[in-house]
């Protein structure tokens, strides 16, 4: 019975040895498609949409295929200087390059397991989260003043360069500070925590003051141009 006991348990661990290496080719090959889909609206000079057209696509927020492909037909028909044909035009060719139809439960689970959850910087607040900030995702923070909201943010700014295995996202932040609050030397303290580079963090911070609601709508737009490029 030991025997056979042990041979079971050596199969076990083969099966789920073998489940990981499918997982792992799944996720590498979905790596490989996302860099090759991943298109900036540059391209789309190539289908006869002129440049002084994608520049006020640029301007009105749009940067990539994915940003035009989510988007309403009448909000892209808004963008000034964009007729109605154009916008069909340009929704159509979005369109053929993103992935907006069904997909499979396995294809699901691997975009999943490639999701990042960066610490907080409270072990309690990690509990509640399930492990942290999840990325891909909008995390609402609310509360009332000196409730500790601008504090866990400059944490986060650190902490999210922190390397994955130690919580972190192995990332850059961007910082739109609305009520003048951003603080380097909070920063630097929090760096100085974790034993990180206290320079090299806050060069990894991009910062940027909002000083009303139109502003910050247009600070907004400009973060989307960070996502196409390397900063």
């Amino acid at each position: 019975m030991s025997a056979q006991a042990s041979r079971s348990k050596n199969s076990e661990q083969e099966r789920r040895a073998a489940d990981q290496a499918l997982l792992n080719a799944a996720i590498e090959e979905n790596d490989m498609e996302q860099d090759e889909n991943f298109t900036v609206i540059d391209k789309l000079e190539s289908t006869g949409i002129s440049s002084g057209d994608i520049a006020k696509l640029k301007e009105a927020g749009y940067y990539t295929y994915e940003s035009l492909a989510f988007t309403t037909r009448r909000e892209l028909r808004n963008v000034k200087g964009i007729s109605d044909q154009k916008a069909e035009k340009i929704m159509k060719e979005a369109m053929k390059n993103v992935q907006m139809g069904f997909t499979t439960g396995a294809e699901v689970h691997v975009k999943r397991s490639q999701l990042v959850q960066i610490r907080t910087g409270s072990a309690a607040l990690d509990r509640l989260l399930g492990g942290g900030i999840e990325t891909g995702s909008i995390t609402e923070v609310y509360g009332e003043y000196r409730t500790g909201k601008t504090q866990l943010c400059h944490s986060l700014a650190v902490l999210c360069q922190l390397p994955i295995d130690m919580g972190g996202g192995e990332g850059k932040c961007m910082y739109i500070d609305t009520n003048a609050t951003f603080r380097p030397e909070r920063i630097i303290a929090i760096a100085q925590r974790y034993n990180m580079d206290s320079a090299h963090v806050l060069e990894n911070i991009a910062v940027a003051r909002a000083y009303n609601s139109e502003h910050l709508m247009a600070l907004v737009i400009r973060a989307g141009e960070f996502q196409t490029y390397e900063v």
